[in-house]
């Protein structure tokens, strides 16, 4: 498979350089049907494209893992900012299981010497937009995506709530913080 050849896989993404980018719940455990989890995601997005951090071109939120076609522009602090994204959003999703859904949050318990709990895998799979062509094609992908079988979860891209497809299609911008690939290449 294309995405496990080492030349593909690169969790350090490069300033300045589009990736498509995934990241696995652990597990592939189905926690962001939550649809406040899905905001969590969105307002992370939102916060770091309007501080100039990351560029997002294109992105699907599916029940276990999410796709994003983005572009880091600035470090957060020391850190990158998918790693930002990473600690966010695992904080946010952790706090709410805490207390909303404890018996649940147990199902992501580690044993780890930096944290008690991981929402996302670790090592998410990176690979470079190095052209036009390639970016379209994953572009079409991720905006396919909920429309899989084993998915189902809409009957058009566009009718997909939780992705960049109505974006593309009809222009409009829901989430205030895409960027039209085409503005890149």
């Amino acid at each position: 498979m294309e995405h496990q050849d080492s030349k593909y896989r690169n969790s350090r993404m490069e300033f300045d350089s589009v990736y498509f980018w995934t990241n696995t719940i652990k597990d592939w455990k189905c926690v962001l049907e939550n649809n406040q989890y899905k905001e969590i995601i969105i307002s992370s997005w939102r916060e770091l494209v309007s501080r100039g951090m990351v560029v997002v071109y294109g992105f699907v939120i599916m029940p276990n893992h999410l796709h994003v076609i983005w572009e880091m522009k600035e470090p957060n602090g020391k850190e990158m900012p998918y790693a930002s994204f990473n600690k966010y959003t695992s904080h946010m999703i952790i706090n709410n299981l805490n207390a909303v859904s404890p018996n649940r949050l147990s199902e992501f318990k580690v044993d780890d010497n930096d944290r008690l709990f991981r929402i996302w895998q670790r090592d998410p799979l990176a690979i470079l937009m190095d052209s036009k062509e390639k970016l379209e094609q994953k572009l079409t992908y991720l905006h396919n995506n909920p429309l899989q079988a084993h998915w189902n979860l809409a009957d058009s891209p566009e009718n997909y709530r939780w992705s960049s497809a109505m974006f593309y299609e009809k222009g409009a911008d829901d989430f205030g913080f895409i960027t039209h690939y085409m503005d890149r290449f």
